[in-house]
């Protein structure tokens, strides 16, 4: 009721998964997770002393925050100002009481905030991606390619310029958009997120200092390689990036961003054309009991989930494009101006995810009207004047663009004047009945082998 982003009023209950991921309490707990795993790991590199499988358990539960925790972590922040030395001294305080609180000084060794944060943030991604951002993409792409296969022997007038143009089928422009969001997503897909565990300017400092027989770059790369999930073919992977300053450059997150800003203008691309053939009347939408279009006019049925669509993927992409550019930039070593922007992570995601569902609720009511698809082409023979030239270039005819060009260049043609120009023509009686067998409904090309094949 007092949410001031409708993410968290109105879109609640329709980004319910990434709320559990992008929170300020999921946050929270997974910076846990990895001052839990590094800890962990010390011990298992012998740095601190061995911890038992139950020690080691009583460490991974306290990434586990209840509300009293994190009220309880929240409230230490209030007095440090400083969000990741609070998760310090809570996860101290939490294990204060138990027999691991010989070891409470090796939480945090020699790492700097970024350290834990740039790991968290990577796994907060992988998990939003393939938890929701990838499952709601799946989803559009198998509703695309189920019109595609349902319309693919449907003729359409084509419009190039928004003018009459040779003509298509319903399924194969569908089938445009399947292949466009096929080849982003597997793009996507193959983005492995990069990450840092090495210190406060990037260069093992303070680890080498105090070990400087310990192998920090395997130990590293061990470290971050021990999230990954191996063999799921559908997780976004973690790598290790030695090369950095206090913070990883962040290149990935640009990479990240302009890969979904890509996925996104397919999708507003698609949007927009559906739109346009439902105020054509091309697409009917089915009527649900009880919906209202408009508070006046009593008969309207608005395309309001693509237009919902199209107004969650641009803001999205609004965010993900100032994240492309502003993230890969921090002056000398390390500023802070990127922390408050990668918060809104889940933001720009957030709206992603409705403008996949919105669109997603919108192919799901659409039907086409075959008919009415059909009698629109009929209306416009002229668009067969390009198979009819081409054939009579192959009959060697003189300039029969021209000749076709004054016939029907910017004309309202009826196809009986096009039979009159053919019979018109000095050519041979076959290639006459040739050209009189394309109609504007059968001159569709390779359009339904296409859809089929690819």
């Amino acid at each position: 009721m007092d949410s001031l982003s409708p993410l968290d009023g109105r879109y609640r209950e329709d980004v319910t998964t990434l709320r559990a991921i992008f929170s300020e309490k999921a946050f929270m707990h997974y910076r846990l997770c990895v001052e839990a795993e590094y800890l962990i790991a010390l011990s298992e590199q012998g740095i601190t002393r061995a911890f038992s499988e139950g020690e080691k358990m009583s460490i991974r539960l306290t990434s586990q925050l209840s509300t009293p925790d994190f009220d309880r972590l929240k409230s230490i922040e209030s007095s440090t100002h400083h969000d990741v030395k609070a998760v310090e001294y809570y996860f101290k305080e939490k294990l204060g009481n138990t027999s691991v609180c010989d070891s409470l000084e090796w939480i945090h060794f020699a790492l700097t905030s970024e350290d834990v944060n740039n790991i968290a943030y990577g796994l907060m991604l992988r998990d939003g991606l393939g938890e929701s951002i990838m499952p709601a993409l799946q989803k559009v792409h198998d509703a695309l390619e189920g019109i595609s296969c349902w319309y693919k022997d449907v003729p359409m007038l084509a419009r190039t310029h928004g003018q009459p143009a040779s003509p298509t089928t319903v399924g194969k422009e569908f089938k445009v958009f399947f292949t466009r969001l096929k080849r982003q997503r597997e793009q996507l897909g193959k983005l492995e997120l990069l990450v840092k565990l090495n210190g406060a300017t990037g260069n093992y400092n303070a680890h080498y200092a105090a070990y400087p027989a310990v192998d920090w770059v395997a130990f590293s790369h061990r470290f971050i390689d021990s999230f990954n999930i191996h063999g799921n073919d559908e997780k976004i992977q973690l790598k290790p990036n030695y090369i950095t300053t206090q913070i990883e450059p962040h290149d990935i997150y640009a990479e990240l961003c302009d890969s979904l800003r890509r996925i996104n203008t397919i999708l507003l691309d698609c949007n927009q054309d559906v739109w346009r053939y439902i105020s054509d009347g091309w697409f009917v939408q089915k009527v649900v009991a009880g919906e209202v279009g408009s508070s006046t006019m009593p008969h309207k049925v608005n395309p309001i989930d693509f237009e919902n669509s199209e107004g969650n993927i641009g803001i999205a992409n609004a965010l993900l494009m100032y994240f492309s550019a502003k993230l890969p930039i921090s002056r000398l070593q390390r500023d802070l101006s990127d922390s408050t922007v990668e918060r809104n992570f889940g933001v720009a995601l957030g709206h992603c995810l409705l403008g996949y569902t919105s669109l997603l609720k919108g192919l799901s009511k659409i039907v086409i009207d075959e008919k009415k698809v059909i009698a629109e082409l009929e209306e416009h023979p002229e668009v067969i004047a390009e198979a009819i030239q081409t054939i009579l270039r192959r009959e060697n005819i003189k300039m029969p663009y021209e000749q076709l060009k004054e016939v029907t260049r910017g004309k309202r043609v009826m196809l009986s004047e096009l039979y009159t120009f053919i019979d018109g023509l000095q050519i041979s009686d076959d290639i006459k009945k040739e050209l009189k067998q394309i109609t504007p409904t059968n001159y569709t090309g390779l359009a339904r082998i296409l859809t089929e094949l690819y």
